[in-house]
C-alpha cells in the first residue's frame, strides 16, 4: 500500500520540481550575469562567469542611488503593512462579532475591493484635493487601501474561531473594548495577521504603478522606480542591470523564506475556520 501511494505521488513531485525550476531559472540568470563583466553579460547565458566582478554591486548602489531607494521602500512597505494589520484585524473583529445587517453590508462592501479595479483618474483627483500627491503619507495610505479588503477577508474567518466566552470573561474582569482587542484578541489572531503582514509587505515592496503615478520627486522613489530609471540609463550593461534587480528582489526573497511557514499555516487555517 505504501509503495502504491509513493508511486502515485511521483507525478506530483515531478510537477512541483518543474514548477520550481521555472521559478528558479530567472533568479539564477540574474545572479550569474550580475557577476560577469560587461562583454560576457550581453549574451545573458546560464554559463558561470569567467571572473567574478563584485564591483558591479558597488557601482549599482552608487550610480543607482539604491541606498535612498531602499530606505524609501522600507518606509512605504513597513508603514503600509502596519496600517493594514491594525485596521484589518480591528475591522474584522468588529464586523464578525456584531453580525447586524449594516455590518454584513460593510463587510461585503469592503471585501468588494478585492475585485474592483483602481480608477487612477478619480484617485488622482482625490489625491490632489487632499494634498497627498508626492508625499510619503499619501503613498503609505494608498498602499494600505489596496490591501485592506483582502486582509479583512482573510482575518474575518479567524475571528469566528475565537470563542465569545473569552470576550465576556475579559469584559467581566474590567477590560475596555480597546484593551480586549489588543491584549486578548490580537495575540490570538497571530496566524492571520502575520500572514497578512508578510503578503502585504511583499506586494508593497514590488509595487510599481502607484509610486510611478503619484511620486514626482526622484528622491522619494522606491526600489522599483530606481530600477526602472537605472535600466533606462544602463540598458546596454546587462551585468549592472542584473545586479540592480538582484538587490531589489533580495529583500523579498529573504522575507518570503523567513515567513513561508506562517503563510502556509495561516492560509490553511483560514480555509478550515469560520
Amino acid at each position: 500500500m505504501l509503495k502504491v501511494k509513493a508511486l502515485k505521488s511521483i507525478p506530483a513531485h515531478v510537477l512541483a520540481i518543474l514548477v520550481s525550476l521555472v521559478m528558479f531559472v530567472p533568479i539564477y540568470l540574474l545572479f550569474v550575469n550580475s557577476m560577469k563583466d560587461d562583454v560576457q553579460s550581453r549574451v545573458m547565458s546560464v554559463e558561470l562567469p569567467n571572473s567574478i566582478h563584485f564591483e558591479n554591486y558597488s557601482t549599482v548602489i552608487e550610480q543607482g542611488k539604491l541606498g535612498t531607494a531602499f530606505a524609501n521602500s522600507l518606509i512605504y512597505a513597513t508603514g503600509a503593512t502596519l496600517l493594514v494589520v491594525i485596521l484589518s484585524t480591528a475591522a474584522a473583529f468588529v464586523l464578525s462579532r456584531n453580525r447586524s445587517q449594516r455590518n454584513r453590508f460593510l463587510y461585503f462592501f469592503i471585501t468588494l475591493g478585492i475585485a474592483m479595479p483602481i480608477n487612477y483618474v478619480t484617485l488622482t483627483k482625490v489625491m490632489q484635493a487632499t494634498f497627498l500627491i508626492n508625499t510619503v503619507a499619501g503613498i503609505i495610505i494608498l498602499y494600505a487601501a489596496t490591501k485592506i479588503p483582502f486582509a479583512v477577508f482573510l482575518t474575518y474567518a479567524f475571528v469566528e474561531s475565537i470563542p465569545r466566552e473569552i470576550d465576556e470573561a475579559a469584559i467581566i474582569d474590567g477590560c475596555s473594548p480597546v484593551t480586549l482587542f489588543f491584549r486578548i484578541i490580537f495575540p490570538l489572531l497571530t496566524p492571520a495577521w502575520v500572514t497578512t503582514a508578510i503578503l502585504s509587505f511583499l506586494d508593497f515592496w514590488s509595487e510599481f504603478i502607484i509610486p510611478l503615478y503619484f511620486l514626482q520627486s526622484s528622491t522619494k522613489w522606491p526600489m522599483t522606480l530606481a530600477v526602472y530609471n537605472f535600466f533606462g540609463r544602463y540598458e546596454s550593461h546587462w551585468n549592472l542591470v542584473s545586479a540592480d534587480i538582484v538587490l531589489t528582489i533580495l529583500p523579498v526573497i529573504i522575507v518570503y523564506l523567513m515567513g513561508q511557514r506562517y503563510i502556509v499555516s495561516g492560509m490553511t487555517s483560514g480555509a478550515v475556520k469560520g
